[in-house]
């Protein structure tokens, strides 16, 4: 009796360690998950202010075209040849390039993530679902992000490589932006403006939740956070539309 005793006593004693183990690592996995979570909204948006800062970048340089084409052609040139000689010729755009496209990719998928485990976290899908009350730019990042996206990929093919440009001479990218811009490539310009609309509510929606995301939680800053966003995303989209509608009227021509 006093051996079989002390087995059973021993057997529930082994059980009880492996059950600990697993309700010990059951209750960290939710916290490991909210930790990569916040990882992931950092990464998005840190990626996100480093793509902001070159848009708005750029849209200064491409307000240079106003200068006419010798200042315009000038800039395009002077990109090429920025650190040398301590870099060869065109190799800051291309080690750009990577940086962006690297900041891209972990943009994308850092969302990516985010919004399958949002989805994971709501297995249950509602017979009827109540209408989600939130701006109409958080709606739509998703196919604005893919108009975006679309878009980019046009746009290199067009002005960078020239490949779909009706010009395409790398030495005159006055001549290309011109161009491009055309009354008969009407569709050009209304696809360059629906993307850039598209950047001006991801831009909008994306700068109020990276103030969130980096510690902002006041109701004084909420409101200086929506304000700055929307006047941001206002400024680049009427920069980057100021030029073609500038090639459309023929202020540039």
């Amino acid at each position: 009796m006093g051996q079989g005793l002390h087995t059973v006593i021993a057997v529930a004693v082994d059980t009880k360690v492996p059950q600990a183990a697993v309700a010990s690592k059951a209750a960290l996995a939710p916290s490991r998950k909210r930790t990569s979570s916040v990882l992931l909204k950092i990464i998005m948006a840190v990626t996100g202010i480093t793509l902001i800062l070159f848009l708005y970048l750029h849209m200064i340089g491409n307000l240079k075209i106003f200068f006419g084409a010798e200042a315009f052609d000038h800039y395009a040139h002077w990109l090429r040849s920025v650190a040398t000689p301590l870099l060869p010729r065109t190799w800051f755009l291309w080690i750009q390039r990577g940086g962006l496209t690297v900041a891209v990719i972990a943009h994308i998928a850092s969302a990516a993530i985010l919004a399958r485990r949002a989805r994971a976290a709501r297995p249950v899908k509602y017979v009827h679902r109540p209408k989600v009350q939130g701006s109409y730019a958080a709606r739509t990042m998703r196919w604005g992000g893919v108009i975006v996206l679309l878009f980019v990929i046009f746009h290199v093919l067009d002005l960078t490589t020239g490949t779909l440009n009706p010009v395409g001479d790398k030495q005159h990218p006055y001549a290309n932006v011109v161009a491009d811009f055309a009354l008969d490539r009407w569709y050009v310009t209304l696809f360059y403006t629906l993307a850039i609309v598209a950047v001006g509510f991801h831009l909008r929606h994306g700068i109020f939740s990276a103030a969130r995301t980096l510690g902002q939680q006041t109701a004084r800053g909420e409101r200086i956070a929506r304000a700055s966003a929307l006047v941001l995303s206002l400024v680049l989209v009427a920069g980057y539309l100021a030029v073609p509608l500038a090639v459309m009227t023929g202020l540039v021509d």
